[in-house]
């Protein structure tokens, strides 16, 4: 693939932001697995020990949250609902069967659904996180507020999973997309075909460099 027929979609600190976030997801959402069912408690060795799973898994949830929220300040504009997104959604079936429609920009309507899910779901798994937190926070709230807080956690965490497993089957079905996200990169085509007004927006700025 020769340079000039490809643009920049992500740059190295932007994957690194991606796939430390991912993994997180993949630690917490496991081991939290093995916490809730019983018949999946061997899940909790992702950790160590089922032991060591119960000190870490709060920290790595934390970590999680706090790449998460980088990855909000650098997306969040781009991820502002718009009439082009409206269109999108009225198109919907188009999109199934995997025709491009309107003018969309770095996100269509479906990954900005994704963006603005998962930082809802991650702010409910913080705050309920830190109230059932044991030893260090949970004694300072009511028997109560924990068994509430542990149910808000659980389906706040179902509700993550559904969704994470959303963006990763469209990222598998969109080909070109896991590229973007391990080598930065995309092809001309990929962008003008799937975020034209993007593509637009990046060439305009190209060649605006250039003069």
């Amino acid at each position: 693939m020769r340079k000039r027929d490809t643009i920049v979609r992500y740059t190295a600190p932007e994957r690194i932001n991606h796939w430390v976030t991912a993994f997180c997801f993949v630690l917490a959402s496991v081991s939290g697995l093995g916490f809730f069912f019983p018949s999946f408690n061997w899940l909790m060795n992702i950790l160590g020990t089922p032991q060591l799973a119960r000190i870490l898994h709060p920290f790595v949830g934390v970590v999680m949250f706090a790449s998460f929220i980088i990855m909000f300040f650098r997306y969040w504009h781009h991820n502002l609902i718009n009439r082009d997104d409206i269109f999108w959604a009225k198109n919907i079936q188009k999109i199934i069967v995997n025709e491009e429609v309107g003018d969309t920009g770095r996100y269509n309507f479906g990954q900005k659904c994704v963006f603005w899910a998962a930082i809802i779901l991650l702010v409910l798994l913080l705050v309920s996180g830190i109230i059932m937190w044991r030893p260090w926070l949970a004694p300072y709230f009511s028997i109560p507020t924990i068994r509430l807080a542990i149910m808000l956690h659980s389906f706040a965490a179902v509700g993550l999973i559904v969704v994470i497993m959303v963006h990763i089957y469209a990222a598998l079905w969109v080909k070109g997309t896991i590229t973007a996200m391990v080598e930065g990169w995309v092809t001309k085509t990929w962008a003008e075909r799937h975020h034209p007004r993007w593509y637009r927006e990046v060439r305009s700025k190209s060649e605006k460099e250039a003069e």
